[in-house]
């Protein structure tokens, strides 16, 4: 039995280090030392399934097949979390926003919680301004392309990293639980710049950072207008909510707790407000743009949308992948980005 359970703690530790570092860093330190962990807990699992199987006798022995299936959810369920919260640091990737022929200058701020967040920040031309996210795993060059069409609109763009990605300070997370902290540092940038008006400031996130502006919308009332892109959900409530009729099964539902409970015990960030619940928190107007090719985003804008259909728009991008609509539909995206900030920044 301990040879199990240390198993379990282990396998799911061990992946979720060693198979995330992976993706992100490739073979360094952290990488090797989490799958390491991984490699033994597996075995402990096999020595451990091996003496359990001998101990009971031959019909006993089928006990031991449901009893898997539940081990294996809930090592996945606790990997998950290890993903979650022990975010590798992300490099900053190619390119500036030179690429887009615009100017810009490196700038750094501070949040509430004393960490320094890197960005670029690129003028403002009409007064109005966004805080441009990006998602997870990535850094502020993902969003390039995003801030030369809000730029050549005369907007101002604060192309920021997020905490534990780029060049930013801090731990990051996968799920965007300091997103709420982070965005309003960014906004109180924003408001003390020269060339922008307090009162003109928007927030354009892609994946997590579309999460992260929501969030930060319900709790922040200086957020005047908010376009997110691929958002789906970073609590067990945003699950619930997207689900078909919001039903799941009891399995589904204490997985879900499992995995953002064990979440919350492994970082020092609090859960934050569902997506949905911030929706109905925040004063600000929303336009949710979703995949064609992902149910789940098209489900989370609906669900958005349903809290109050006078303040969220939604778009399906036909075709798209995921955060691949300015790629897919350049001119539709700029049409109604470009347009939905100007009826909220720009009346």
């Amino acid at each position: 039995m301990a040879a199990l359970v240390v198993g379990m703690a282990a396998t799911a530790a061990g992946a979720g280090i060693g198979i995330r570092h992976l993706q992100k860093t490739g073979l360094t330190f952290e990488t090797v030392s989490g799958l390491t962990i991984l490699a033994g807990g597996l075995i402990l699992l096999g020595y451990g399934a091996t003496a359990s199987w001998k101990s009971l006798h031959r019909w006993f022995r089928l006990v031991l097949v449901p009893v898997a299936v539940v081990v294996l959810q809930l090592i996945a369920s606790a990997g998950v979390a290890v993903m979650y919260a022990v975010s590798p640091q992300t490099a900053l990737g190619v390119g500036t926003p030179a690429t887009e022929g615009l100017e810009y200058r490196d700038v750094t701020f501070t949040t509430g919680d004393g960490v320094e967040l890197s960005a670029w920040l690129i003028p403002s031309r009409n007064g109005a301004s966004v805080v441009l996210k990006h998602g997870a795993g990535s850094s502020r060059t993902a969003t390039i392309r995003h801030a030369g069409v809000l730029a050549r609109h005369g907007y101002g763009v604060l192309m920021m990293d997020a905490r534990g990605h780029g060049r930013s300070g801090g731990l990051g997370m996968d799920i965007g639980w300091y997103g709420d902290e982070d965005t309003t540092a960014a906004v109180t940038f924003l408001s003390r710049q020269g060339d922008v008006v307090p009162t003109k400031i928007g927030v354009v996130g892609l994946s997590m950072g579309g999460e992260e502006a929501i969030g930060a919308a319900g709790v922040d009332p200086r957020i005047r207008a908010v376009v997110a892109e691929g958002a789906t959900g970073r609590t067990a409530a945003d699950n619930e909510d997207i689900r078909a009729e919001g039903h799941a099964t009891t399995l589904e539902q204490g997985l879900d707790r499992l995995t953002y409970g064990l979440t919350d015990l492994l970082t020092r960030a609090s859960p934050p407000a569902s997506l949905r619940s911030s929706v109905v928190s925040s004063d600000a107007d929303f336009l949710l743009i979703a995949a064609g090719t992902a149910e789940r985003e098209a489900l989370a804008a609906a669900s958005m949308r349903s809290a109050d259909p006078q303040r969220v728009r939604t778009w399906t991008v036909p075709r798209a992948a995921h955060v691949e609509g300015l790629a897919t539909e350049p001119e539709e995206w700029e049409r109604r980005v470009v347009g939905f900030l100007d009826s909220e920044l720009q009346p």
